[in-house]
């Protein structure tokens, strides 16, 4: 899981243009972290109203895309045989097959065996069993599945292949919520997905948000950012990380080992929209320091901030 992102508003005393504008904030926990929309505007009904709509778009996209529920639609594809997907997968998985390519699979949307594996060993602070981690890594490699945008079908061909589209999935729902906040009127918005932001238009009277990166150090960004109308995702190890037999293991699985890193790397990418930022900030950190800035900037990305720790 991505750490939060620290919003830093200096913006909550309205000008006189836009004095009749306030401010709401509506939080949801939602996949496996906290969701929250923070918007500009006249009214809190109408506010509320698509913020719930906002919502139930982003727990639609849960209940499809989820590795942690038995019946979504991602844990029961089959394997072995093309399978015809919803229109909202489908446009999730188009989006994933192209990261994963785009980063020479760095992120990779088939390591679901992998994840559940290493999963396991952060909760019980033991390395998966080899004959184990031989196995899920068999079953994982992007290059094994087949993804017919076209005709919205999906081949795992490995036995036993599982998807996990927590690289990308937090990311694509921001962008679908602020879409339905932009519908409702409510551009001046910003979604805040666990270690993603989508930002709409700016504040009243402000040309920006801005945001601070944390990244290593737990009491103050290291940076920040003044933005509007993009996305920005930071991932890293600050909170998400395992010590095994003296060695520290970040969450983030390098598909070449199947274990989590154990490079010290933290990286902030920015991008036009959160589905970009939010599939290549941990790709970032498996590409490594030298790599990653030149692959992510090819991939979509606007700015690529990169710091490691020794």
């Amino acid at each position: 899981m991505k750490f939060l992102l620290r919003f830093c508003f200096t913006l909550l005393l309205p000008t006189c243009l836009h004095a009749e504008e306030r401010r709401f904030v509506f939080e949801r926990p939602l996949m496996a972290t906290r969701f929250a929309i923070t918007c500009h505007g006249e009214e809190e009904g109408a506010a509320r109203m698509a913020a719930d709509e906002a919502f139930a778009a982003a727990e639609e996209i849960n209940r499809i895309a989820s590795d942690y529920m038995p019946e979504s639609e991602l844990m029961r594809l089959p394997t072995g045989r093309a399978t015809k997907v919803s229109p909202v997968f489908a446009e999730l998985l188009t989006a994933s097959f192209h990261f994963a390519e785009a980063s020479g699979g760095a992120f990779d949307p088939t390591l679901g065996r992998l994840t559940k594996l290493w999963r396991e060993s952060r909760r019980t602070g033991q390395l998966p069993e080899p004959g184990d981690l031989a196995n899920a890594r068999e079953a994982s490699g992007w290059k094994h599945a087949t993804w017919d945008a076209a005709n919205s079908t999906l081949l795992l061909a490995k036995p036993g292949m599982q998807l996990d589209l927590g690289g990308i999935a937090k990311g694509f729902v921001a962008d679908r919520m602020l879409a339905v906040m932009m519908k409702a009127g409510f551009p001046r918005t910003c979604i805040a997905a666990g270690g993603d932001l989508r930002l709409g238009d700016p504040p009243p009277g402000k040309t920006s948000w801005r945001v601070g990166l944390k990244t290593f150090n737990e009491e103050k960004p290291e940076e920040v950012v003044e933005l509007a109308n993009c996305a920005v995702s930071t991932s890293g190890d600050l909170h998400q990380f395992a010590e095994i037999d003296g060695k520290r293991y970040s969450h983030i699985i390098d598909p070449a080992t199947g274990l989590g890193l154990t490079e010290r790397i933290a990286v902030s990418v920015i991008a036009p929209n959160a589905t970009t930022s939010d599939a290549l900030d941990n790709a970032c950190c498996v590409i490594g320091p030298e790599k990653a800035e030149a692959i992510a900037l090819k991939a979509g990305a606007t700015r690529v901030i990169i710091r490691t720790a020794r």
